[in-house]
């Protein structure tokens, strides 16, 4: 039976098979067009660019944005023919508030913003939202669904962690403001300003434009670039221990799959096998029931004859006896 077009085309959009032609080829050419979308726009903010390839960059712009958006018009189409979105109307709504439904509905519309409205000059700056076509990328990479698997997983640990740098650079800018700010009232004129100091130090940056003059300061100043050292590479180890976790689940899950593949196989060939042997036995058991049913009717026309064969002399006669007899002796025998 021929599955309805819907239904195909959610396989194609929505089901990863390496074996669909189709699915290949939207997993190639979707993650090529927004590489290629960002690219342009991306080069569309150089003067020298945007004045050579502008018309250019607008055909790439509309080109992936009508793609995109016929993307994005067939996913709200076939989503009903997943169970949770079946619903043709509150089916549609839920899947729209997911979050990567969200991202590609946002990222076209700067698009049709600019297209209706391009005098008001807030479109332009929402032409940013542009960049979060690269987030639809999720949907074709593994590796970038990794990364979100992990960072949902130590949410606890990165929140904490974040926690932990929060209270750090609101105690560590407080004291230096008090410690500098009567020597240094420019640099260190309000906490604020301390706290700008203290993120560029707790990140190991230090871009000079902000810096103690006093002893205490400078003290404080390089304790705090030790302890930046330490607590910004806690959310890198945190990750990586998310990374090693989330691989070493996948190679059971992936044993497994080989070894149900492995083990499928093998039954069908023992099935198979089995099959074959008890169809030898079966004609061999058919073969030894006709021999033994020919010898018994071959009895019984012999007896017959030589009871009967005075008494009738019709041969037909003689042949249905022969069988009433032959039915008589393997009913009574159960044979």
């Amino acid at each position: 039976m021929r599955k309805p077009l819907k239904t195909i085309i959610y396989e194609i959009l929505e089901v990863s098979d390496n074996t669909n032609f189709y699915r290949f080829a939207d997993e190639l050419i979707i993650p090529c067009l927004i590489i290629l979308n960002i690219t342009a726009f991306i080069a569309s903010t150089s003067s020298s660019f945007s004045l050579e390839y502008k018309l250019l960059f607008e055909y790439v712009e509309i080109i992936c944005s009508l793609v995109f958006t016929i993307e994005y018009v067939l996913r709200m189409w076939v989503c009903t023919v997943d169970l949770q979105y079946s619903h043709p109307v509150w089916g549609r709504i839920k899947y729209a508030l997911t979050p990567l439904s969200a991202i590609d509905l946002i990222s076209i519309l700067p698009f049709y913003l600019l297209l209706l409205f391009p005098q008001l000059s807030f479109v332009h700056v929402i032409s940013i939202l542009r960049l979060l076509r690269l987030l639809k990328i999720s949907r074709y990479s593994d590796s970038v669904q990794t990364l979100a698997i992990v960072l949902y997983a130590k949410k606890e640990e990165l929140i904490a962690t974040a926690f932990a740098v929060f209270i750090i650079l609101i105690f560590s800018s407080s004291i230096m403001y008090f410690v500098e700010s009567s020597a240094n009232p420019k640099a260190f004129g309000s906490i604020p300003d301390a706290m700008w100091w203290g993120v560029v130090t707790l990140t190991t940056v230090g871009y000079g434009d902000i810096y103690p003059i006093t002893p205490l300061g400078r003290f404080l100043g390089a304790i705090l670039a030790f302890l930046g050292i330490g607590i910004f590479a806690l959310p890198a180890g945190i990750i990586a221990s998310g990374f090693s976790e989330e691989v070493q689940k996948r190679k059971p899950q992936q044993k497994t799959t080989e070894n149900l593949d492995r083990s499928a196989n093998y039954q069908s060939v023992e099935t198979f096998s089995r099959i074959e042997i008890g169809f030898e036995q079966q004609k061999k058991a058919i073969a030894l029931h006709i021999e033994n049913s020919s010898d018994l009717m071959k009895l019984c026309v012999e007896k017959t004859q030589q009871k009967l064969g005075t008494t009738f002399e019709s041969e037909e006669i003689l042949r249905d006896l022969a069988i009433h007899l032959y039915n008589e002796v393997l009913r009574k025998f159960e044979l």
